[in-house]
């Protein structure tokens, strides 16, 4: 859709509200029209249905009724006693009684419509009198065996309809009643046919158009049909019909499809006489005017559709007129790489370009504003009262807290340079703002694992208020410890009122982070004035030659606990400063140094990759670490003279197989050294006499070997060779590739691939 101008959009939007709402009610209101007109249909053709089977039976009624009613006038007594035709004929009395029986006979026919003949038969006698053929015998007149399989049906004393044909041809319902006791004493039977066009008749009456009907009997035979092919055959024959008749609903109608034409079918049963009425419809014939009406409801919404189309058209021109105009106004100022896209693509790259310029400008000033505020503390700090450092600290008095990551050395190993940059940002923060009430204070890092903050107040006394300022430098600590994930010791200078002192304070606040010595991290320590004046020196000088006497002996327990010795001295000191504690192990060092030197122990080679052990101990921060250090230090020299040069051969020869076995994974050089059977500081120096370089960057160029291989002969993209090689994200791969290669890994690949094309 970017690609598509805003104009054709819009025509697309809001031609798609106007016409699928419209279209969509349409076709629903057109499909509730057909519902709604098919069921109203077939109500209305099933009461049609049941009105002419009603009417068709109250036109038999009638005839039955006049049939039972001639039978009850005893006018068939005049003739019970002539048995035999020629009997009847004997004399013009007998005649004249005959005929009087066969008047009444017409005069019944001419009561009802449609009755096609009568006829009145005795009993055992051998001839009839009928409407159609006079008087005639028998033989003269049709066989009435028909006459004995109707009257098994019959139920009770009434008479009963039975369909057939004549001999004639003229399909007929014939009513047979059998004259009983309870009407008269004569013996016969009275049949009346009514023509089955008759029935027909009034089965067209319930419906003008084209349509198809029966009715049958209880037994399915059809009485009546339009096809007269049907008559009298089973109607059961036919699947359909006969799921109706087993229906159990006297009434009712239903929907088939057949021959790709939808028909109705509706069927009453009638309880009197047991016959199955049915009328089949066309759907499609009965709803030409419904569908009709659809028709122009489908035409009317295609032309609203069309006017809407032409609105919309006009509509989108005009809403779109203000953007259009803009875009071309922007892309003759500037161009921002949009190509091929519409101008609300255009105009939202455009925004974002500004946010993006304007959210850089508000960093930039940020930046600005923190780098100001930053110069002007550490202006501040080395005793040079700079105009914004005197509107940042307006307050009289003056207080320094600096706080020193514990453990420095391990949390640098630990964070790389951008993870140490965020956390210092995070903690700077967090101090600025604790403090509330008229305190103004300002944060600043000033390398060597120490952050300055510099605290300003007007009320003299704050600085004896402990527990105001010890609870804020407890949450800094707490909260440092969280960020960090190391421990950090706090020192906090005295009080002054001039600016000019801040730079002392500073200094008072650091010698504070020295009694982190004796007292371990994670403490706050305040200065006080009369610390460490006329106070002596102490030096175990007893111990430094005993150390030096198991030195040359090998007793490496021995120097441990020589060691411990000097601890406790130092620990039961009433007083003891960190400049004589770092005097005392500086000594001791030089000592075993220069012993050494006067055994012809070549020291250049044992201390290779230990860096300036001097620079070391000044670095250490606690006392405890200090102990750590110098064991390992002696236990480092006794295991070094101990050994041959095989053996050491031995332990490179282990420690680089190790390295090529392992260097996928995040390797722990200390598990390492115990898994090889040496101290980690001995291992770092085989590692260096044996490659001339750290582990560490030993490690890196080995992983950096296997990546140049992977990006030459493999399909893995950088992250994957990155993660194939042992590193956890991309940057330490770049880095580290680039240190040893002189450019990053995309670089290098590109280089090789020309080459190799050359």
């Amino acid at each position: 859709m970017k690609r598509f101008p805003m104009m054709l959009q819009l025509i697309l939007i809001l031609f798609c509200v106007m016409a699928v709402p419209t279209a969509t009610l349409t076709w629903y209101s057109g499909s509730q029209i057909l519902e709604n007109s098919e069921h109203a249909i077939a109500e209305s053709a099933l009461a049609g249905l049941i009105a002419s089977r009603n009417l068709n039976e109250n036109t038999l009624d009638i005839m039955a009724e006049n049939a039972i009613r001639l039978a009850a006038t005893h006018i068939f007594d005049k003739i019970r006693s002539y048995e035999t035709f020629d009997e009847m004929n004997s004399n013009y009395e007998n005649v004249l009684n005959a005929l009087s029986v066969q008047t009444d006979l017409r005069n019944m026919n001419q009561i009802g419509d449609g009755i096609y003949s009568s006829f009145f038969h005795l009993s055992d006698s051998d001839y009839v009198v009928s409407t159609d053929k006079g008087i005639t015998t028998l033989d003269r007149y049709e066989d009435m065996e028909w006459m004995k399989e109707a009257l098994t049906q019959r139920s009770g004393i009434t008479g009963i309809w039975y369909p057939r044909k004549l001999e004639s041809g003229v399909n007929v319902v014939s009513y047979v009643l059998s004259l009983n006791r309870l009407s008269t004493t004569t013996r016969g039977t009275i049949v009346v046919n009514v023509r089955e066009t008759q029935m027909e008749q009034d089965m067209r009456s319930s419906d003008g158009g084209k349509h198809k009907y029966m009715f049958m009997n209880a037994k399915g035979t059809v009485i009546s049909s339009q096809d007269k092919s049907l008559l009298l055959t089973n109607g059961m024959e036919d699947p359909y019909i006969a799921g109706l008749m087993d229906k159990n609903r006297t009434e009712g109608y239903v929907f088939r499809q057949y021959d790709g034409d939808r028909q109705l079918y509706t069927w009453s049963r009638s309880e009197r006489y047991g016959w199955m009425y049915v009328n089949i419809s066309s759907v499609n014939e009965l709803m030409s005017k419904t569908h009709s009406m659809q028709k122009n409801i489908i035409l009317l919404t295609a032309v609203i559709i069309f006017v809407g189309t032409v609105l919309t058209v006009l509509f989108a021109t005009w809403l779109s007129k203000p953007a259009r105009e803009l875009v071309r106004a922007l892309r003759k100022r500037g161009h921002l790489g949009v190509k091929d896209r519409n101008e609300l693509t255009y105009l939202n790259a455009a925004f974002q370009r500004m946010q993006e310029e304007e959210e850089a400008l508000h960093g930039l000033l940020h930046v600005c504003e923190k780098d100001a505020s930053s110069h002007a503390v550490h202006s501040l700090l080395r005793g040079e009262l700079t105009p914004q450092a005197a509107v940042m600290f307006p307050a009289r008095y003056f207080l320094v807290a600096v706080v020193s990551i514990d453990g420095y050395r391990s949390y640098v190993s630990e964070n790389d340079q951008e993870t140490r940059h965020n956390h210092r940002q995070q903690l700077i923060s967090h101090c600025e703002g604790l403090f509330s009430g008229g305190v103004h204070a300002h944060c600043v890092y000033q390398g060597n694992s120490c952050f300055s903050i510099v605290i300003n107040y007007g009320n003299a006394e704050y600085e004896h208020d402990n527990a105001g300022l010890d609870a804020a430098l407890s949450e800094i600590r707490d909260k440092a410890a969280e960020i960090l994930g190391q421990s950090v010791t706090i020192g906090v200078s005295s009080a002054t009122e001039s600016s000019d002192r801040v730079a002392e304070c500073a200094i008072e606040a650091m010698e504070g982070i020295k009694h982190r010595m004796i007292a371990g991290g994670g403490g706050i320590h305040y200065w006080k004035e009369q610390d460490g004046i006329e106070k002596r020196y102490i030096y175990p000088a007893n111990s430094e030659r005993r150390i030096l006497n198991f030195l040359d002996h090998g007793q490496l327990d021995s120097i441990i606990k020589e060691l411990d010795v000097i601890s406790g001295e130092i620990r039961s000191a009433d007083y003891i400063s960190y400049d004589n504690i770092l005097f005392i192990y500086h000594q001791l060092t030089g000592v075993t140094i220069k012993h050494l030197r006067e055994n012809y122990v070549n020291t250049a080679r044992f201390f290779v990759g230990r860096g300036n052990v001097y620079a070391v101990l000044a670095s250490i921060e606690t006392l405890n670490e200090l102990e750590a250090y110098l064991r390992q230090f002696y236990t480092e020299i006794v295991e070094h003279l101990a050994r041959t040069p095989g053996e050491t051969a031995n332990y490179g020869e282990r420690m680089i197989h190790y390295l090529n076995e392992h260097y996928q994974e995040d390797i722990v050089f200390e598990d390492m050294a115990k898994e090889i059977g040496i101290s980690y500081s001995y291992m770092r120096k085989i590692a260096y006499e044996m490659t001339g370089m750290s582990l560490i960057d030993y490690l890196n160029q080995l992983r950096i070997e296997h990546a140049k291989r992977l990006l030459l002969e493999s399909t893995l993209s950088i992250s994957q060779i990155a993660l194939e090689v042992g590193y956890m994200n991309v940057q330490s791969f770049n880095r580290f590739f680039r240190k040893f290669e002189g450019m990053p890994p995309s670089s290098y690949k590109a280089a090789k691939s020309r080459t190799l094309e050359m």
